[in-house]
């Protein structure tokens, strides 16, 4: 009886010790079970929200060139552009050729008869009339001389036009007046044009010059050159601005190449008509 209370009291004694080691024995069995689903059987989550676009990033490098591009298409006009300089004038054109003779007109009628002429009588008449004749001329030339400031020659009449014109108006308005340009072809017109000149208080005035049709060889505008005479100032000839074409006459009778769109008064020559 004894000995079944010793063996009942040893197996209560290993129970109890059981109880006490199997809660540990547990959880480390569970530790491993647990190291072993971590380490072998953890799988990636769900995919989560896009997020939100970061900063735009720096200016990367510039890329090499690319290929030259095929060739647009033409443009259209660009506007017309400023007006260039006026031309130089062309040379005065050959006279024409004369024209056919016209019919001939109709025969008059009969004159009526002729009188006794008295010739004696007629003569002192005609004689008396040429004295009014040569008086009326010497009038006619003190007021063209003087009232009018007109000068003349053997020839031609010399008139300075006052008004302030460029070479081509003023050859244009001596061509609408009857004239042209004058011409000094000898000393003593030019110095019959320096004192008309001077005597109306003028510095200088255009004249019937010009190297339009070619640089350096001048010429009068009927179109023949300067041969026998001319009368330059000192230095001159030098087209200084590179346009000075056409030439003035200063008081004192020197010539002087200048531009022609210089705006001066002009003197145009008149030919006298045989009376």
């Amino acid at each position: 009886m004894n000995m079944i209370r010793g063996i009942g009291a040893q197996l209560g004694f290993y129970v109890v010790l059981s109880l006490f080691f199997l809660p540990n024995i547990g959880a480390s069995e569970a530790e491993n079970r647990s190291d072993t689903c971590s380490t072998h059987t953890i799988l990636p989550g769900p995919k989560g929200d896009v997020g939100e676009n970061g900063d735009i990033g720096e200016i990367g490098k510039p890329g090499k060139e690319g290929p030259m591009g095929s060739k647009g298409d033409k443009g259209k006009f660009g506007d017309l552009g400023d007006q260039g300089l006026i031309g130089k004038i062309g040379p005065i054109g050959g006279k024409g050729e004369k024209g056919h003779k016209g019919l001939p007109g109709l025969r008059g009628g009969k004159g009526k008869p002729g009188t006794f002429c008295d010739c004696g009588r007629y003569r002192r008449a005609v004689g008396q009339l040429d004295l009014k004749v040569t008086h009326l001329k010497s009038s006619l030339k003190f007021v063209k001389n003087v009232i009018a400031g007109i000068r003349e020659t053997d020839e031609k009449f010399y008139y300075i036009v006052k008004e302030e014109r460029n070479y081509r108006d003023a050859l244009t308005q001596c061509r609408i007046r009857g004239g042209t340009l004058a011409m000094p072809k000898d000393m003593a017109t030019n110095s019959l044009m320096a004192e008309y000149i001077s005597s109306l208080g003028l510095l200088r005035v255009f004249i019937g010059i010009n190297d339009l049709e070619k640089e350096k060889q001048f010429m009068y505008t009927d179109n023949t050159p300067l041969q026998h005479f001319s009368n330059w100032k000192p230095g001159e000839p030098n087209d200084g601005s590179g346009y000075e074409d056409c030439v003035e006459m200063l008081s004192s009778g020197a010539w002087n190449d200048v531009d022609c769109q210089l705006t001066i008064y002009f003197v145009c020559e008149f030919m006298k008509r045989a009376t």
